[in-house]
């Protein structure tokens, strides 16, 4: 089981830099879309997405793991934050859920979009899900937890292998 406390911290820290200075008021939201903050950018689908990945910041990883309180693998904490966010049954493997959605390029990306990557010599087997900001969420290995990370770190700049769109944003 993971301490609630640390992801509460984490949870509220990314919400209020997502978000930019708080809460949006109405002439706020009539801004243009460059000046708008990451968060306010997407559909509540894709908003919800990211929240239901951030919560689980902290569950620790287990091969073919599909449960919180047991752990989970990359294509599990994927299909859990699908099914409890946007209720979208995704298939099980990370091959699998590289099948899903449209093909989008790596200059599309969107925040909720799914990004695949070569990380056991074939490709599409690791998944996460892009937050936006070349920043992505996912369940890495085993004594890892669930976990953000950087694209443009150079290990996952050379096993990148594209990525999918699932929801509309």
């Amino acid at each position: 089981m993971f301490c609630k406390t640390p992801v509460t911290i984490l949870f509220a820290v990314v919400l209020i830099a997502l978000s930019g200075a708080g809460a949006a008021n109405a002439t706020e939201q009539q801004k243009p879309f460059e000046e708008l903050s990451l968060f306010e950018r997407y559909t509540n689908s894709a908003q919800d997405l990211i929240l239901k990945g951030l919560e689980l910041v902290g569950v620790n990883y287990r091969r073919g793991g599909t449960n919180i309180d047991g752990g989970l693998d990359c294509s599990g904490f994927v299909q859990l934050v699908f099914k409890d966010a946007v209720g979208l049954i995704l298939p099980r493997t990370a091959r699998e859920q590289s099948q899903v959605g449209d093909n989008i390029d790596k200059t599309e990306l969107k925040a909720g979009d799914l990004v695949f990557f070569n990380t056991m010599r074939h490709a599409f087997s690791h998944v996460g899900i892009y937050l936006g900001d070349n920043r992505f969420l996912h369940s890495p290995r085993s004594g890892a937890e669930v976990r953000v990370e950087d694209m443009r770190q150079s290990y996952w700049v050379k096993r990148y292998n594209g990525a999918r769109r699932v929801v509309e944003h």
